[in-house]
């Protein structure tokens, strides 16, 4: 890619974004073995950074998890913005020139709206015995057309078969709304933001998909309802809560924003 430094010199990965003063030390990031994180800073702003070999590709499962590990202890730090994966630039001369001078003021602002917050993920997913007894149980004509499509050989149902389908799926969209907008009324008035999945994007057993912007000061509350929620849920929705996370579906916008500005940035295959 032009731009980066022949395969026999190294370059620089960046993380995110963080405060100047921000603490990098025993940061380890991708590579194996990891390597180190440093700070390349710049006014009031730094980059978390590490050297990457250019003669193999990014984007292996350890490369991967080793992206998450620096971003999530820099969350548990301070405030941080998230890079997409795999960006890349020459030396760190390019990572102050190309991508910290010209966004000072938007990555300030972002940072100061992110300052004592940790994005928590909620995924929950259907118990399908359980979800397809409460479908037959609210619906008497798809329960009527299971039993008539079991009596018959498949040959013989094909077409009843796929509208059986077509029914389930759409009584189970409906379950997903609601359990969505039930999530919503708990949870979200505990968070200082909400990212939720496009509804259309959900398939097969996924039950809710969001994301929440706590303040770390709420954390303990929220969690004592997202606790809550679980135990009404059991048996019926298997929810998993992650965090405390960087803030991914947060600093979207605010990182978007740099792109035209990483022109000397990249990543390869």
């Amino acid at each position: 890619m032009d731009g980066l430094p022949p395969a026999d010199e190294r370059a620089r990965y960046i993380y995110g974004i963080v405060p100047a003063g921000a603490d990098a030390t025993g940061l380890e990031g991708i590579g194996d073995p990891p390597e180190p994180v440093s700070l390349v800073r710049h006014g009031e702003l730094a980059a978390l950074v590490s050297t990457v070999p250019t003669d193999r590709p990014l984007g292996t499962p350890a490369d991967l998890r080793g992206h998450a590990r620096v971003l999530d202890t820099a969350a548990a730090r301070g405030a941080v913005l998230p890079l997409r994966f795999g960006a890349v630039v020459r030396d760190t001369g390019a990572v102050a020139d190309h991508l910290l001078a010209p966004h000072q003021e938007a990555f300030r602002g972002a940072l100061a709206d992110l300052h004592d917050t940790a994005q928590v993920t909620l995924r929950g997913t259907y118990r399908q015995e359980r979800v397809l007894r409460e479908v037959l149980a609210d619906r008497e004509d798809i329960a009527r057309l299971r039993a008539r499509v079991a009596a018959v050989p498949e040959a013989a149902a094909h077409y009843e078969r796929l509208r059986l389908g077509e029914l389930i799926a759409q009584e189970i969209a409906a379950r997903r709304g609601e359990d969505t907008a039930l999530a919503l009324e708990r949870l979200a008035p505990l968070a200082v933001s909400v990212h939720t999945q496009d509804a259309g994007t959900a398939v097969g057993d996924q039950a809710v998909g969001m994301s929440f912007l706590v303040d770390k000061n709420g954390w303990d509350a929220f969690e004592a309802e997202a606790e809550s929620l679980a135990r009404d849920w059991a048996g019926r929705i298997d929810m998993r809560l992650l965090g405390p996370l960087a803030p991914y579906d947060f600093a979207t916008a605010a990182v978007a924003d740099a792109r035209p500005a990483e022109e000397a940035a990249g990543s390869w295959d």
